[in-house]
């Protein structure tokens, strides 16, 4: 915005998604239209009851620039917030300008495809966990799918990323949220993510969220952590103030995640097997199946399916959403 500025272009208004415009909002946290600080320019949530920009709030808007830094994953708000934005500027006909920008997890695509039935904000396409395209490309596709209500089609300018292929390795320069602070934690997750339908902590309230995950009645693991309240991160944490078991997966995902093509169910498996039995584990099954998209993974894990069942099972709409996804697809793989 302040490149925006500093060239005398007219900034009318800024649309905030999910975690705020400078991403300092925890997951969840409402979002609540007001003025910038620091340009003061009026800001609309995106977030909350209102998802999609209104027609009067796109009335005095020529064009609108989405430039945001997604992190591949069908659960991550931004492609949804994408979407809203696109079927507002076609029913507007304002022209929306992506800023196109590296996908640190664009180099594969896997996980369940989402199933029509779990469609919610946080998987509204059926697409895979990770979809592996850049924000330009998931645009394109969008369009191409005919996704938008009333297959309407969204005008798109993109502008390109130099130098960049899906098997290009990038480091955030800054956090997309405030809980994904590290490379280790946005190539944990795709894995991890999963979680948060579950009773299990990962990390969130401690200095190494979504690198980690633990309970206090685990009953494996060689890592202990406590989550505490973190003003603006964590402000009330799964697990507060208790002492949790698990794993920290940091050099694990320093190792081999990074050069690693799949989402590891292993975590979530392994953490099932060790839960107390008289206790709920999927403690939020309705949110983990949207996550997940389908009630088949919560299933399958609840009766004992082995990890190569499981992916077995997500192979034939994964090879035919490859098949889509190639369509639209900027950079060589």
């Amino acid at each position: 915005m302040d490149t925006l500025l500093s060239a005398n272009i007219n900034i009318v208004k800024i649309f905030a998604p999910e975690h705020g415009f400078r991403g300092e909002a925890e997951a969840g946290a409402v979002i609540q239209s007001a003025i910038d600080q620091k340009s003061g320019i009026p800001i609309i949530s995106l977030y909350g009851k209102n998802k999609k920009p209104t027609p009067e709030q796109l009335r005095n808007v020529d064009i609108i620039l989405f430039d945001m830094q997604d992190v591949g994953c069908r659960f991550f708000t931004y492609i949804s917030t994408l979407h809203y934005v696109m079927e507002a500027a076609a029913v507007a006909k304002t022209v929306v300008l992506i800023l196109d920008r590296p996908n640190p997890n664009g180099y594969f695509t896997d996980g369940p495809v989402l199933e029509e039935k779990y469609k919610s904000f946080v998987g509204m396409h059926p697409v895979p966990v990770v979809h592996g395209m850049t924000i330009g490309e998931y645009a394109q596709m969008i369009n191409g799918e005919k996704w938008l209500e009333d297959n309407l089609v969204c005008e798109l300018q993109i502008i390109e990323c130099k130098n960049y292929t899906h098997s290009s390795r990038y480091s955030l320069p800054i956090k997309p949220s405030p809980n994904l602070g590290s490379d280790e934690a946005i190539y944990l997750y795709p894995s991890l993510c999963l979680f948060e339908g579950t009773d299990i902590s990962l990390g969130r309230g401690t200095a190494t969220p979504f690198q980690v995950f633990g309970h206090p009645d685990l009953t494996i693991g060689d890592y202990y952590f406590t989550p505490e309240p973190i003003k603006g991160v964590s402000e009330n944490p799964p697990q507060k103030g208790k002492k949790c078991r698990g794993f920290n997966l940091t050099n694990e995902a320093k190792s081999n995640l990074q050069g690693n093509n799949s989402v590891n169910l292993s975590y979530l498996i392994t953490a099932y097997k060790h839960f107390p039995k008289e206790m709920k584990f999927f403690t939020s099954p309705d949110f983990f199946d949207k996550l997940a998209g389908n009630s088949t993974l919560r299933w399958q894990i609840i009766n004992g399916r082995t990890e190569e069942e499981i992916r077995a099972s997500w192979q034939p709409a994964l090879d035919n959403f490859k098949k889509t996804r190639s369509k639209y697809l900027i950079y060589p793989e």
